[in-house]
């Protein structure tokens, strides 16, 4: 898990506003940091194939988040990808 002071910096720099955290935008950079931080994890720990699982859930809600953004709102969805370093 993500410390909830990196927590806070990811909100208030994807959020609308300073208490957002249901917004498209915020939920995708904060799975995001979950997933780096995973990475991470895996590059010490190759053979821990019980938290994969999890990590690989952690990207297929994260590419549902940027699809439905992607439908709603392409202008932030390219500025969400620019910001993170996404590839698509």
């Amino acid at each position: 898990m993500i410390e909830t002071e990196k927590k806070q910096t990811v909100v208030k720099g994807f959020g609308r506003h300073e208490k957002d955290t249901g917004s498209p935008e915020v939920q995708i950079a904060l799975i995001t940091a979950r997933i780096d931080a995973l990475n991470e994890h895996f590059a010490k720990f190759k053979k821990d194939t019980n938290s994969r699982r999890g990590f690989l859930k952690l990207i297929g809600q994260r590419r549902k988040l940027l699809k439905y953004l992607q439908e709603t709102d392409p202008s932030k969805y390219q500025e969400i990808l620019t910001k993170l370093n996404l590839r698509k």
